[in-house]
């Protein structure tokens, strides 16, 4: 029989016999058994005032609890040596909030969770897994995305393996066509020049003879002579013509059809990778009148930004954006994978993307990740990122740009929901661990909406 681990048998000192779970403010009995606070209160709930020990029967007068400050310093001590002892092992890793191993995971949010999130508000009410066992989910879904990518690929193969053979096939009939062509119309014009070399050899010996001789055979001279208008080489038939017209046809709807593959490929390999590691979770996103520069106009709604000429008579609290036109969303994201989309028309002046919580408002803003800000922007005619230095953008602006933010893996992508083809990611580990909002900067007649 196998010897239980040290740090196992510590755990299961550290356990409440009530709850199962780590003691919480841990208190003593007079016959010694040691339970949760709350979990003994609501074992002893009711008008009796005598009770029982809910380990040995015994019975307990009820009083003030006694805490057990030893066993509560002990569990902290077992719940280090637990996260050690993961993390020795190479487990999942430990949640920062909680300190607590990351066993579960979210589906909603797609991350990985410990227990005491899985109990807590925010994922009450999300569906939850172990994480193996999600693991496992999603590695079938990733092997099955990649299946169906490298059938794409068998396809496109064996189309174009069909295409270079037929294309090879016609093209060598088309040469034997043509070289037969070539060969005909050198072997008339060969007979004609021969022909022609003759009568001119025969005419300077007739103009050679006497005159007397020279006249008598006149007539038959001159009959000789004519051998009609010159016949030149027939041109290419009409039907190879419009078989060679054809060959160059379907070679230029080959090449169209290879530049839309590739044109689409990117985009189509990243909706599979979106799908394999998990769908966004649509957030639900409206501005932060707050932090709004006193030149942006909100909706009621806090869905629709505009810029007016009119400084606004707004408090000058700390939140508020000045001198730049920028606005946050009033949500903040710490953890998960959340999407949203914003409508930005055809206007000329605006930039989309998400920013920290604690970015400057004040003063000269950096725009860009030094100073806390991701995201896109068009400036007249540009269409860029907001690097350092800023990255020049090849594709044309869109009307509708969804940010994904991936809190994870630190990570922000803009992709035009239009046709799904990406526009930007920053790599992973480009945000910070803090709070991040949506953020928008407004120009001069370009509204921007969130959409619903």
């Amino acid at each position: 029989m196998a010897a239980v681990s040290p740090v196992k048998s510590l755990q299961e000192e550290a356990t409440c016999p009530l709850c199962l779970e780590y003691f919480t403010d841990p208190v003593v009995t007079a016959c010694g058994h040691n339970f949760c606070r709350t979990c003994l209160s609501r074992c002893w709930e009711g008008p009796n005032p005598a009770a029982s020990c809910p380990q040995c029967r015994a019975p307990v007068q009820q009083g003030p609890l006694r805490p057990n400050r030893p066993l509560a310093n002990m569990v902290e001590l077992v719940k280090q040596l637990s996260l050690q002892a993961v993390k020795e092992s190479g487990g999942g890793g430990v949640c920062e909030e909680h300190q607590e191993a990351l066993k579960l995971f979210c589906e909603e949010d797609q991350a990985p969770i410990c227990v005491v999130c899985d109990r807590s508000r925010a994922h009450r009410e999300h569906t939850v897994l172990p994480i193996a066992e999600a693991a496992q989910e999603y590695k079938k879904q990733t092997q099955a995305e990649r299946q169906k990518i490298v059938a794409e690929f068998q396809q496109l193969r064996q189309f174009l393996e069909e295409q270079e053979r037929l294309l090879l096939a016609r093209l060598e009939k088309l040469d034997e066509e043509i070289g037969r062509l070539q060969t005909d119309t050198v072997r008339k014009l060969s007979a004609q020049i021969s022909r022609l070399s003759e009568r001119i050899s025969e005419l300077e010996g007739t103009c050679q003879k006497p005159a007397s001789e020279f006249l008598q055979d006149m007539r038959s001279t001159l009959s000789r002579c004519e051998t009609g208008p010159f016949q030149p080489p027939e041109e290419i038939s009409p039907e190879l013509d419009k078989r060679v017209r054809g060959f160059s046809r379907q070679t230029t709807a080959l090449s169209e059809t290879l530049r839309q593959f590739t044109d689409t490929l990117p985009s189509a390999l990243e909706r599979a990778r979106g799908k394999s590691l998990g769908a966004f979770r649509q957030a639900t996103v409206t501005l932060d009148p707050d932090t709004a520069h006193p030149h942006l106009v909100l909706s009621e709604d806090g869905k629709h930004v505009r810029w007016e000429n009119t400084r606004q008579p707004l408090p000058h609290n700390p939140e508020r954006f000045d001198p730049e036109l920028c606005v946050l969303g009033r949500e903040g994201f710490t953890s998960g994978r959340h999407c949203w989309e914003v409508e930005v028309g055809d206007g000329r002046y605006w930039a989309v993307g998400v920013a920290r919580e604690s970015v400057s408002r004040k003063g000269g803003i950096s725009l860009s990740p030094e100073g806390g800000i991701w995201a896109v922007q068009r400036w007249g005619g540009q269409f860029r990122a907001l690097t350092s230095p800023v990255t020049p953008l090849s594709l044309s602006p869109p009307c509708r740009i969804r940010v994904c933010l991936d809190c994870g893996r630190g990570q922000v992508t803009f992709i035009d929901a239009g046709d799904e083809a990406p526009i930007f990611t920053f790599p992973p580990g480009s945000l910070p661990g803090e709070r991040i909002r949506p953020w928008l900067w407004v120009g001069l007649g370009s509204p921007l909406s969130l959409c619903p």
